[in-house]
């Protein structure tokens, strides 16, 4: 489409709906609080007919047609290859896309219906947002194979009183719930190095011969190679929830709901309903869902 003719036609929206969509006073263009709203509204309803589409053609057929699943960084790289691979060999006429964002961006492209569900750790249900615990994933005391604890076959939390450390930005969740665990436990380090995803921290790691607290998940390849390596220690039992989040209002497709029950280990449909009763019973009684997550030191 050329310019005149995209102009023309925005302008024909625009006086339909009798607001201005797009700020032409500024450079480059940006969207009026109104289109803001029509633009967010809009992905959900294309969203949902993309979704009917797939339904009406799966009925009587094969299953096809596309999903997107949001997911944070460490949660997408550790488990969607995997995942997608497996859903493959079942449904190869389906394709999974993957959308990378921080935690509040998948909270914010599951709302919005830009994914089908979201992939987060320390989820929360909200009013907009329903959330399915899926796993506790172990926390692990990682080194470089170069670092002084890289031989030890176990050590003591004692031991790590007044490391370098490399760790996750303090602004994280996971970073807070890590430092609660160790201050519980009386143990103060220093952290040299902060990162906002756990792939820049396992580089970091490696390159300056470190030691950091990592989702276990996130190491298998470095640990497997030897360019890593998992410190035991009986003391840390830290793990962090994970879970997949949906939208609410928003009805999932059969693709979505088939690689959501992959991943999950069992019918997602069922973990739905449930979850929606329980929220209708408790509110009914007066009672709030909190959904949070817990983190564990013994």
């Amino acid at each position: 489409m050329t310019q005149s003719a995209a102009s023309q036609a925005i302008g024909h929206l625009e006086e339909s709906l009798g607001v201005r969509l797009i700020d032409r006073s500024k450079r480059p263009l940006v969207l009026t609080p109104e289109g803001q709203t029509y633009l967010s509204g809009l992905r959900g309803v294309l969203r949902s007919y993309q979704r009917l589409e797939e339904e009406v053609r799966s009925i009587s057929c094969t299953l096809r047609g596309r999903i997107t699943i949001g997911t944070i960084v460490s949660v997408g790289l550790s488990y969607m290859p995997a995942a997608t691979e497996a859903f493959a060999r079942l449904h190869p006429e389906v394709d999974v896309m993957t959308e990378f964002g921080s935690a509040d961006r998948v909270v914010e492209m599951t709302t919005e219906g830009e994914v089908d569900f979201g992939l987060v750790s320390f989820p929360k249900s909200t009013k907009r947002i329903q959330c399915i615990p899926w796993q506790q994933e172990p926390m692990r005391i990682v080194c470089s194979a170069e670092h002084p604890l890289a031989e030890k076959r176990q050590m003591t939390l004692d031991q790590l009183r007044g490391s370098d450390m490399i760790g996750f930005d303090r602004e994280l969740i996971l970073r807070q719930e890590i430092d609660r665990c160790l201050a519980r436990a009386g143990v103060a380090v220093n952290v040299r190095m902060e990162f906002d995803n756990v792939d820049s921290m396992i580089r970091a790691i490696q390159a300056n011969r470190g030691m950091g607290i990592i989702p276990e998940a996130a190491v298998r390849r470095e640990t497997a190679n030897g360019s890593l390596r998992v410190v035991a220690c009986r003391e840390w039992r830290m793990t962090r929830p994970l879970g997949m989040i949906f939208r609410r209002s928003g009805r999932l497709s059969r693709a979505a709901n088939e690689f959501g029950s992959l991943l999950l280990g069992r019918a997602i449909e069922s973990e739905i309903k449930s979850k929606s009763g329980s929220r209708k019973a408790a509110a009914e009684s007066g009672s709030i869902e909190a959904g949070n997550g817990t983190s564990i030191v013994a």
